[in-house]
């Protein structure tokens, strides 16, 4: 890992302008606590559980990988969410890729329905390597004062969109007085939203949502039965939200991507108990090496792998997603090893822009050790954590 380096303290994207004085006086008192029990990329269910058939362990001498190798656990707990933006481990999962890594090492899958529910899992032990958003690792990091997890890998980028009703609003300048949905208060599309609002100029207080443009906070699951019955005029949501808006009528009126440099920013990490990784970094090894394969078979069988990940959300969540809704949601979504470390940043300041957060440290929330010695194995690159690397 590269030693740790002040980075700027960049508050806004390129085309976005800061936060309004008035936005952030008027949330001044909210901390991080507030965004933590508010930065979930799905909804507050209970979450499901899945134990999915593998190779039990030796207790005695530790498992062997597909190299014959012994690793030193006998299980690993996998966490993720059942959606499009955790392709991931969807695919990999349903593939059996990730298993064949881990040799006899059994993995024992657990989908989770919101980013909050995942980290308390990963603090309780109940989970030890999972894939979330970069909301939710911030204020797991944080609130833990450095000491719960690490951010060991990238995942996916993209996939996140403002679609709108066309018969209210035909452009980008027809947003005052709308009604937008974001899923959840101090999530990183309500973040991203308030971010673009101010850059436009519009003053709207985040706490509340209310200002020159109302900002509601609505559940993905129920936010397409919200358009549909007229209650939000548009939506700055993930995958496959937008495009479900889509079939329904509405018009995408922005990409976000367009507003990040290289149109790239982080919408799924891979991350670690710290303990899970002192104790077994070979088979954290052994799960990035399984990521990053998993990601090179999507890059290679784009049909097959969505058709895996369809797959998987239908065993999941009872019903798969229509062509209509998985095509372009799929074709929108960047699966890729580089966790996008500066993005991570550029998201944690915004929200400190909008009052939603306090100035977190971030320091050694990266060790991307494990994965750039599998990337280097394979002739790649190696990524960077921005100066947010293991103390």
């Amino acid at each position: 890992m590269a030693p740790n380096q002040a980075l700027p303290h960049t508050l806004a994207r390129p085309t976005a302008g800061r936060i309004r004085r008035s936005a952030t006086a008027a949330v001044a008192g909210l901390t991080a606590v507030a965004l933590l029990s508010a930065c979930g990329y799905g909804s507050k269910d209970d979450d499901k559980k899945t134990n999915a058939a593998a190779p039990a362990g030796d207790s005695a001498s530790g498992s062997a990988s597909a190299s014959g190798t012994k690793l030193s656990a006998d299980t690993v707990r996998i966490g993720y969410f059942a959606n499009l933006t955790h392709g991931t481990p969807l695919v990999g999962l349903q593939e059996g890729i990730f298993q064949k890594e881990l040799g006899a090492t059994q993995i024992k899958p657990q989908v989770f329905n919101a980013g909050p529910a995942e980290i308390e899992a990963l603090n309780a032990g109940s989970i030890d390597i999972g894939w979330i958003g970069p909301s939710p690792a911030i204020n797991g990091f944080t609130k833990s004062d450095g000491k719960s997890l690490k951010i060991v890998g990238g995942s996916a980028s993209g996939g996140v969109k403002l679609v709108a009703n066309p018969d209210k609003i035909a452009s980008l300048d027809d947003l005052k007085g709308k009604k937008i949905a974001t899923p959840q208060l101090g999530n990183t599309q309500d973040v991203a939203l308030l971010n673009y609002l101010a850059g436009k100029g519009f003053k709207v207080d985040a706490a509340s949502g209310a200002g020159d443009v109302s900002v509601v906070r609505s559940d993905n699951k129920v936010t397409p039965d919200a358009y549909k019955q007229g209650s939000i005029d548009a939506a700055w949501v993930p995958e496959p939200t937008a495009s479900k808006l889509v079939t329904l009528g509405a018009k995408v009126l922005l990409n976000e991507k367009d507003i990040w440099p290289d149109k790239k920013f982080v919408i799924t990490n891979i991350i670690v108990s710290q303990k899970f990784l002192a104790e077994h970094p070979d088979v954290v090894e052994a799960v990035l090496r399984g990521s990053v394969n998993t990601n090179a078979f999507i890059k290679a069988n784009p049909d097959k792998a969505k058709a895996d990940a369809n797959e998987a959300i239908k065993k999941e969540a009872g019903n798969a997603l229509d062509a209509a809704i998985l095509d372009p949601a799929w074709a929108d979504i960047d699966f890729l090893d580089d966790p996008l470390a500066a993005t991570l940043q550029t998201e944690a300041d915004n929200a400190v822009t909008a009052g939603l957060l306090k100035k977190p440290n971030l320091n050694g929330i990266y060790d991307l050790t494990l994965l750039n010695k599998v990337l280097k194995e394979k002739g790649q690159s190696p990524v960077a954590d921005a100066g947010l690397g293991a103390k």
